[in-house]
């Protein structure tokens, strides 16, 4: 049946300083020209483009052209591969143009580090809307294709694009799901891929319009709205009483006030333990006194996407109003080279009283991480999940195709492999073995070195170690996001250009695969 005047409707996030209404009934449109109405809808192709299969909308919407679709395909044979979409115009009594786009094959027998069925229609939904968008179309309906959350995931995330300063911004299309049934799973997706918007949207603003300040105080207009989140800013006052020398430490180079996002989450009863979420929050990071080279450093705006993460699955977390109590905590600031810089060989203190030599101010992450974890352990949690554009040397190790992950808990990892698999975030794990840890130990000085003795030798799972130090007890998680930041080059890639917000739907999955 097809979806006319009910349902629902999915906004993609428009990039201001507020997120508007995440998911809400959708309003008759009757009066919009049909000829500015679009859908899309998928057909199943082998890898020779030959053997051709559609979906049972895509079915419907052939019969009802009188077979023109078939014809067309049968024309171009061989055309219509994984993620290619033709147009038709005029083929359907009720939508201008028809966007078929092909899914690849129907059942799939390898494995390439996630669902390839469920990140087949997301690529598929993304590149049909973005053909529509390209031909103006203003309504935009979206065939579940089987799978209604993935197609959801592929349609929000493939019309969003970063535009936050342009004087003239694209307008955003309608897209909704046109079938009546699976309105749940649709909204799921909806909500998961806008909160990734939003972090992608906080990733990717100039560091001179996302201050820490900023930051926290767009987080707090944001997540405040929700009856059951409290947001909380901290300042420098607060830090020192809690001596926290890291944070301290890497923010006196600026004349940007720090800021410590603390967000509470209630969805259970207070007795039951929190999941806390810790995202590192550089919102510039020059390297410091050890100053990095300038070629891409303006990418560094985005090193505080860790925090960015966090926050996206918070919203989420809210919108779906899971039964179960989550933390954020988030330390926001600058790392700047000055007069009142950190500098190398500079002895700090962290929150657990750690003597910590800093040989690397642009290893400025663990030490910021080091007093937001020292912290986290005052919430007694279940387990505690760190995330940071932490080290080059994770991109080194696996270029862009996957967030490196170390943990102290093989259960732990599992479940946040799983989740990432289900979301199409490639997960891959790293050794926390004690060989890392006694190459930051052993000095006569001080407890703690910020880089250790390997220097330029596994360099993302020493600091994995450096973090471990403080690591609150439990299950502890940590996810070095650096490799994903910004869009790989992934043929066909849902979310093209600019920064990923990945993997903010996979922790969000992880979260709801807790909850069952």
């Amino acid at each position: 049946m097809f979806l006319r005047g009910s349902g629902y409707i999915t906004r993609p996030i428009v990039v201001t300083s507020h997120i508007p209404a995440i998911v809400g009934h959708r309003q008759n449109y009757s009066c919009i020209d049909s000829a500015k109405k679009g859908v899309v809808c998928g057909v199943y192709v082998d890898n020779s483009g030959d053997n051709l299969k559609f979906t049972s909308t895509a079915n419907q919407i052939n019969q009802e052209s009188g077979g023109v679709l078939e014809n067309a395909l049968k024309i171009g044979k061989g055309f219509l591969k994984k993620g290619k979409t033709r147009l038709f115009f005029n083929t359907s009594p009720k939508y201008g143009t028809v966007a078929l786009v092909g899914i690849g094959s129907e059942k799939l027998d390898y494995y390439d580090g996630y669902d390839s069925e469920k990140e087949n229609i997301r690529i598929a939904a993304a590149n049909g809307c973005r053909s529509l968008i390209d031909c103006g179309i203003e309504d935009i309906y979206v065939s579940s294709m089987g799978d209604s959350e993935s197609a959801a995931e592929g349609s929000i995330l493939g019309s969003w694009k970063f535009q936050e300063y342009k004087n003239k911004k694209d307008c955003l299309p309608r897209i909704s799901l046109l079938e009546e049934t699976d309105k749940d799973a649709w909204c799921r997706g909806v909500i998961k891929s806008n909160a990734q918007n939003w972090s992608r949207k906080l990733a990717d603003s100039a560091a001179n319009h996302m201050t820490p300040t900023l930051f926290a105080k767009e987080v707090q207009e944001t997540l405040s709205k929700y009856d059951n989140v409290q947001v909380l800013i901290h300042n420098k006052s607060w830090a020192e009483e809690q001596k926290m020398g890291g944070l301290l430490n890497v923010a006196k180079g600026s004349n940007q006030p720090l800021a410590f996002l603390e967000i509470n989450y209630s969805g259970a009863p207070k007795t039951d333990k929190p999941i806390v979420l810790v995202g590192k929050g550089v919102t510039f990071d020059s390297g410091g006194i050890s100053l990095k080279p300038s070629n891409a450093m303006g990418e560094m705006r985005a090193d505080c996407m860790g925090a960015s993460n966090i926050v996206g699955a918070i919203l989420a977390i809210s919108e779906l109003k899971l039964p179960i109590n989550v933390i954020g905590l988030a330390p926001l600031c600058e790392n700047m080279p000055s007069s009142n810089a950190l500098k190398p060989g500079d002895v700090i203190y962290a929150m657990n009283g750690k003597s910590i030599q800093v040989d690397n101010t642009d290893a400025e992450g663990r030490l910021i991480l080091a007093d937001a974890l020292c912290y986290a352990s005052k919430f007694e949690p279940k387990i505690t999940v760190d995330l940071a554009t932490l080290t080059g040397a994770m991109v080194v190790a696996i270029g862009e195709a996957a967030t490196g992950v170390f943990s102290t808990s093989n259960v732990s990892w599992c479940a946040m492999e799983s989740a990432g698999h289900y979301t199409g975030d490639r997960m891959w794990r790293f050794p926390l073995w004690n060989y890392y840890s006694s190459l930051l130990k052993g000095y006569s000085g001080f407890d703690l070195d910020n880089i250790g003795k390997a220097k330029g030798q596994g360099g993302a799972c020493t600091a994995a170690a450096f973090l471990k130090e403080f690591a609150p007890a439990g299950d502890w998680i940590h996810m070095d996001v650096a490799g994903v930041m910004k869009s790989a080059h992934e043929n066909n890639s849902y979310v093209s250009g600019g920064m990923t917000g990945k993997p903010t739907r996979a922790l969000v999955q992880f979260v709801l695969n807790l909850c069952k």
